[in-house]
């Protein structure tokens, strides 16, 4: 049990020290005691940082919004995934996160600073919303977010030339920017009443603050909307002496069904108007010389068509004098030529119960007596340096374009419209153009604007002392004009593409987007060459049928092309169209009308506002609701005399007298709807 252990260097030791022999059975115990220490430090240093990753979960999780550093997500009360947000342009660095309250912050990237936050926010029981901020601290960084879409049906935004509900998305478009367009010139852009508003058939919406430098894209394959904010290689422009440093801004918003969330969004973020307009206008046709006549209108083809509509017996809110009754663009006087008389026209049609409102525009050309006095005086929008007016080309040839951001300008161009008025007793104007695609990509004004669009909503505004009965086909945070708001012309043919079927598609989209009053251009269409179904001289027969149906149904009905164009039968259809609108369409929609001005809620309304939660509500788009009572399904397809119909649960009286008392929805397949009729429902 004892040994002698030899020495050191020196030699050996001789004495004897007794030592204890360890034996090779208490060897493993000693191993197993290490190896439990080192599964302690382990076990504890698990625990820790599982304690540290629960407190790291909780400081990213907010609500029902839980952030990572790529993006975030938000559920609903079930717990769905109802909406999904990417972030393009960084990755967080978590570690530099602060949550303070319902404020989460966060202050630099992987690579760089910056603020970020986003705040939850309960403004009532129903809704949750949250406030979410990227701020580049560095010039000509852009932030860009990527929505996924495919959780939902999206409603809002653009109107387009080619208008699907819900909103159809085909290809890849890099972020451009967000302004609006002439879309009958400019296919692929957004068109000319626009609001960075979207609506998801599950309760969630999403506005984008009016401050943001804002870009759109998207891309189909990834099933992604990108929100994009920038300064470099944009018409957007950061406020004078501010460095261009780029912020996406907005809020997300989730209710308890589509309906609800957006009456909240509309009543929290847009203007309302504060007026309804003439009620003649809802309750009787314009007639307009432009489809008709297009720009070879005169006094005597006036003093005809004002003297048809009375021998046909048609009522008339008020004759539109469009395009040419000057001797050039720009100018406010009438071509001596084409109407040698204006004084006794005006007094003519006045004497025969005649309105009359004239076609105006924001373009003064070259050629225009007024082109000069108008440079003199710095009225129009310039080029960027502010030293010379910006010449633009327009679908009527070159010219400036007045800059109604000046006050100088704004004046003049209201004098002349009140010179026209004190005049000739303009009732007045159809408001042409407007959209920011005439603007050169970079312009200065008097006034500096950040948002090209901001532009539109200035020239909107000159709008506000003829609102009774004036139009506008432009609009950019104008809900308050409170006048109709017309689509972009529409081509005589069948389709989507500003065909029949983009109608209702396209006045969905503008209701929803707070533009109640709609005026849904000239039945038929424009008749343009090569863009009239058949090339024909006129739009198809069967169309402009189905067109005037389908009209009689909406806020108001326009003419150019007249009924008796066609033959008897036409003209016996469009009397009786005429007349059911204002018996029973006018009375809904005006009652309607006075609700807008305080709820801002749509007149003309989708399936789904009375079926929140039913699928397929969420997809038709060739039906609609005014107000909650009335449905209309038109036949929009060549040869037919039948269609399927949708009908929401409920109690429903058909035109025919047929009554349904349905507790589910119901499809009726092939439900016959001869030439001359229309189907519509009343909710019994």
């Amino acid at each position: 049990m004892y040994q002698v252990v030899p020495g050191g260097a020196a030699g050996t030791i001789t004495d004897v020290i007794p030592k204890l022999k360890h034996s090779r059975d208490t060897r493993p115990l000693v191993g197993a005691g290490v190896l439990g220490l080192m599964l302690v430090i382990a076990a504890v240093s698990a625990w820790s940082y599982y304690i540290a990753s629960l407190r790291k979960a909780e400081l990213l999780k907010t609500q029902l919004l839980d952030l990572n550093k790529d993006g975030y997500i938000i559920r609903n009360q079930g717990g769905a995934i109802v909406f999904r947000m990417d972030f393009r342009s960084g990755t967080l660095d978590l570690d530099s996160c602060t949550k303070e309250g319902e404020l989460l912050s966060c202050g630099r990237t992987t690579d760089r600073s910056l603020n970020f936050f986003i705040e939850t926010v309960r403004p009532k029981d129903t809704v949750q919303c949250y406030r979410v901020r990227w701020e580049e601290l560095v010039p000509d960084i852009s932030v860009a977010h990527a929505m996924t879409y495919k959780f939902a049906h999206w409603y809002g935004g653009a109107v387009s030339a080619i208008q699907h509900w819900p909103i159809s998305i085909s290809g890849q478009q890099s972020p451009k920017p967000f302004v609006t367009s002439d879309i009958y010139a400019n296919r692929n852009e957004f068109g000319g009443i626009l609001e960075s508003y979207w609506l998801s058939s599950n309760a969630t919406a999403i506005k984008i603050n009016n401050s943001v430098p804002f870009h759109l894209g998207w891309n189909d394959t990834e099933q992604t909307m990108y929100f994009q904010a920038r300064y470099d290689d944009s018409p957007f422009k950061p406020n004078p002496g501010e460095a261009p440093c780029a912020e996406l801004s907005y809020r997300v918003c989730v209710g308890l069904d589509v309906t609800s969330i957006h009456k909240y969004m509309v009543r929290r973020y847009f203007n309302k108007p504060n007026k309804v307009p003439a009620q003649a206008m809802f309750q009787h046709p314009v007639w307009s010389t432009w489809a008709l006549h297009k720009t070879d209108i005169n006094q005597e083809k006036l003093l005809t068509y004002a003297a048809n509509i009375r021998k046909y017996n048609f009522n008339c809110s008020h004759l539109e004098l469009d395009d040419r009754y000057t001797p050039r663009y720009g100018e406010f006087e009438f071509d001596p030529i084409k109407f040698p008389n204006a004084s006794t026209m005006f007094q003519k049609l006045k004497s025969d119960g005649f309105l009359v409102s004239l076609w105006i525009h924001p373009f003064v050309n070259y050629n225009s007596e007024n082109f000069h006095a108008c440079v003199e005086r710095g009225l129009f929008v310039r080029e960027p340096s502010g030293q010379l007016p910006a010449l633009v080309r327009w679908w009527n040839g070159i010219g400036g374009i007045v800059d109604f951001t000046n006050p100088e300008a704004r004046e003049w161009f209201a004098s002349q419209l009140r010179s026209l008025r004190s005049r000739y007793g303009v009732s007045s104007f159809k408001f042409d153009a407007g959209e920011t695609n005439y603007l050169p990509w970079k312009f200065s004004t008097r006034t500096p604007i950040r948002d090209p669009s901001f532009f539109t909503r200035r020239y909107t505004e000159m709008a506000i002392p003829y609102n009774d009965r004036a139009e506008l086909r432009s609009g950019y945070q104008s809900q308050n004009i409170s006048c109709f708001f017309r689509p972009i012309d529409r081509d005589s043919v069948w389709g989507y593409e500003l065909g029949l079927k983009s109608l209702i598609p396209t006045v969905l989209t503008i209701s929803i987007l707070g533009y109640q009053f709609i005026l849904p251009d000239m039945i038929g269409g424009n008749a343009y060459l090569n863009r009239t179904d058949g090339n024909r001289a006129l739009p198809d027969r069967e169309l402009y049928i189905r067109w005037l149906e389908l009209s009689a149904f909406m806020p108001t009905m326009q003419f150019s092309i007249p009924p008796w164009a066609y033959d008897n039968e036409v003209v016996e259809i469009a009397r009786k169209y005429t007349a059911l609108h204002q018996s029973i369409v006018a009375p809904r929609v005006l009652e309607l009308a006075g609700e807008v001005l305080d709820t801002g809620d749509p007149i003309i309304r989708p399936l789904w506002w009375i079926a929140t939660g039913d699928e397929t509500a969420y997809k038709i788009d060739s039906q609609f609701l005014i107000g909650d009572d009335l449905m209309v399904a038109p036949v929009l397809e060549p040869g037919k005399q039948e269609r399927d119909i949708y009908l929401p649960a409920g109690r429903w009286k058909s035109y025919k007298g047929e009554r349904f008392d349905i507790k589910e929805p119901l499809h009726l397949t092939d439900y016959p709807v001869d030439l001359d009729e229309i189907a519509y429902f009343l909710w019994a």
